[in-house]
């Protein structure tokens, strides 16, 4: 399989508020982020379109997955069913704690916080990205084993997937795993002339 590249993109300031415009816009700004993961692949990607439930169908036999949240928003395309989320490192309630996995799935990953917090949902919310559901099917994911602190399976649906971790600025990426991934991040609210990847993290376009 072909190395994949998902992008990362800083969401400008004046986007970063929720209104409905916004939302638009960001949504716009994860499209710009799959269109230069295709295009560092050599991809040409055709028509984006959803299922009924919204979830993203493939195109032209090219795989892909948006995230997009108040400072970051990110896409990436493949050769193979993929799912990709972001957030924010931040504390939360013990409400969403417990909604979001159970007491075994937490004693897995002792001491529990804010970053194991985000660990699970986002290898969640990109595994649900991979079989195309949404969060009403959250409960049914589930963390079968934490391989290191990058890595860890999940199961749902009778199958287990490898969830990997990228961390950048106070946040976490998780992607499904694949032979080669390469993460390339852009500060779009920069210049084009001084945009750049982080250093020592990320490839470049």
């Amino acid at each position: 399989m072909k190395t994949i590249y998902p992008v990362i993109m800083a969401v400008p300031e004046k986007c970063s508020q929720v209104t409905r415009d916004n939302v638009l816009r960001l949504g716009a700004l994860a499209r710009k982020a799959l269109m230069l993961s295709a295009q560092k692949s050599g991809i040409i990607l055709g028509k984006l379109d959803k299922s009924a439930e919204g979830a993203p169908l493939p195109s032209g036999g090219i795989f892909w997955s948006l995230t997009h949240k108040d400072q970051y928003v990110a896409g990436v395309a493949s050769d193979c069913p993929t799912g990709i989320d972001i957030e924010k490192i931040r504390p939360c309630s013990k409400g969403l704690y417990r909604k979001t996995a159970d007491e075994s799935e937490w004693k897995m990953g002792e001491p529990v916080t804010d970053l194991l917090f985000f660990r699970y949902w986002t290898a969640k919310e990109a595994v649900l990205k991979f079989f195309g559901t949404g969060l009403k099917a959250l409960s049914q994911c589930r963390i079968s084993k934490i391989l290191d602190d990058h890595r860890m399976v999940l199961s749902y649906n009778s199958e287990e997937l490898i969830v990997e971790h990228f961390y950048f600025d106070g946040h976490i990426a998780s992607i499904i795993s694949h032979p080669s991934i390469e993460w390339i991040v852009l500060d779009c609210r920069c210049e084009p002339k001084s945009q750049a990847s982080c250093k020592g993290l990320s490839g470049s376009l």
